[in-house]
């Protein structure tokens, strides 16, 4: 048995300023905005090259908006994917590395030198302070 993840639920406070941010900034594509009436609504936002997609909306969730903490994003190469969402706009944080194979908090600045998967990251949040962290795994195999 499988068990996927197939979509994670942000709560946002302006549906149009998160799918803006998310489809125009941070390059995800829009996969559906549906909205049957006034008390409900559905986006659906697909990051590059993923099989699992964000939704917001209204009458979605009554968790606070911004309270998501901690989404991963992976990708084969950091610097460029720091370099990309900077260069739509995104404010991204600093690079940084896993120092030592402990893993235990010790980050040092820049990416890992040897480019070790899992080593590696970065992180931003949208307009309502979700927050997501970009990690590098495939280093040199795209």
């Amino acid at each position: 048995m499988n068990y996927l993840i197939e979509i994670l639920t942000l709560p946002v406070s302006d549906v149009d300023r998160a799918t803006r941010f998310y489809a125009e900034q941070a390059g995800f594509s829009l996969d559906v905005d549906y909205r049957p009436n006034d008390g409900f609504r559905v986006v659906q936002l697909t990051p590059p090259g993923s099989a699992a997609s964000i939704q917001l909306g209204i009458g979605l969730t009554d968790a606070p908006p911004g309270s998501a903490r901690g989404g991963y994003l992976v990708v084969s190469d950091i610097e460029a994917a720091h370099g990309e969402l900077a260069g739509r706009g995104v404010p991204v944080g600093a690079l940084r590395h896993k120092k030592s194979a402990a893993w235990q908090g010790d980050y040092t600045p820049g990416p890992d030198p040897e480019r070790r998967d899992y080593a590696s990251f970065f992180d931003f949040a949208d307009p309502d302070g979700n927050t997501w962290v970009v990690q590098e795994r495939g280093y040199g195999t795209r």
